[in-house]
């Protein structure tokens, strides 16, 4: 694999260094108000003001990164009456930009299906839809398969 100077990954959180995720940690205490001063986020952290200056720009939450962006999600359903259009109906209320919706024949009760959506006039974050969508009945199982701009 040749890794270009500007490559984007996904990686999980729980695979960042801690620094990483401290710098992100900092990030979030100065965006919501926690901490007014990046003195006060960092010692609230733990982390060197060093190390988050020399990383803050290098890395965001995936949310951050999603919006204004197409997402394409999978989405494993219930073969059930309106468990797809519970799905659609949650991302018009959060004012995602459906794009396209793919559906697989149904086998042993269940539907592979995968949706692309637009970001840019979401009113809630990518994560927080997900979790919406996790809650619906007939939902097994939701992944991020994909983002572009």
């Amino acid at each position: 694999m040749n890794v270009q100077d500007n490559s984007l990954f996904l990686v999980k959180e729980e695979a960042l260094p801690s620094t990483l995720r401290k710098t992100l940690l900092v990030k979030e205490y100065l965006k919501k108000g926690i901490c007014k001063t990046v003195n006060e986020a960092v010692e609230k952290a733990g982390v060197s003001r060093a190390a988050y200056y020399k990383y803050r720009d290098y890395i965001f939450p995936f949310t951050e990164l999603s919006r204004e962006k197409i997402v394409t999600l999978a989405l494993l359903l219930d073969h059930q009456p309106g468990v797809l259009s519970q799905i659609l109906a949650a991302i018009a209320r959060a004012r995602g930009n459906l794009l396209t919706i793919n559906q697989g024949l149904p086998l042993q009760g269940v539907a592979n299906v995968s949706v692309s959506i637009e970001t840019r006039e979401m009113e809630i974050e990518i994560d927080a839809l997900l979790s919406q969508l996790r809650t619906c009945d007939g939902v097994r199982k939701i992944d991020v398969i994909g983002q572009g701009w």
